[in-house]
């Protein structure tokens, strides 16, 4: 019976990676996604604010993909990291506390673009 015990608290307390025998080295989402990945959503009239989001993520040691101006599911995962490294709302948005931590300002005529 302890025998049974200690092999379920190994078991209980090891990560599922090692249990599993897969190659999970990381534990950043941004990772997961390839630097090709299709847009969330074109950059457009924001395409100029997406690539100083990108190159600012970049910057601070965050993967947001290719500096292309599009805003890519690894752009916002890097984000969403960004933002709980900042203990900011973990939303992936940009919203005005984000874009003021990362230093980007939105331009005056650019608006958030709708959802």
């Amino acid at each position: 019976m302890k025998h049974l015990a200690t092999v379920l608290a190994i078991t209980l307390c090891a990560p599922l990676s090692t249990l599993a025998g897969g190659g999970f080295t990381s534990l950043s989402p941004e990772k997961a996604y390839p630097n090709d990945a299709a847009p969330l959503t074109s950059g457009g009239e924001f395409e100029g604010l997406f690539r100083q989001v990108q190159e600012r993520l970049q910057a601070l040691g965050f993967d947001a993909g290719p500096a292309n101006g599009a805003f890519s599911a690894k752009t916002q995962a890097a984000l969403v990291q960004f933002q709980l490294s900042r203990m900011l709302p973990a939303s992936g948005a940009l919203d005005e506390t984000t874009l003021s931590a990362l230093g980007v300002e939105r331009a005056p005529s650019a608006t958030a673009p709708s959802g």
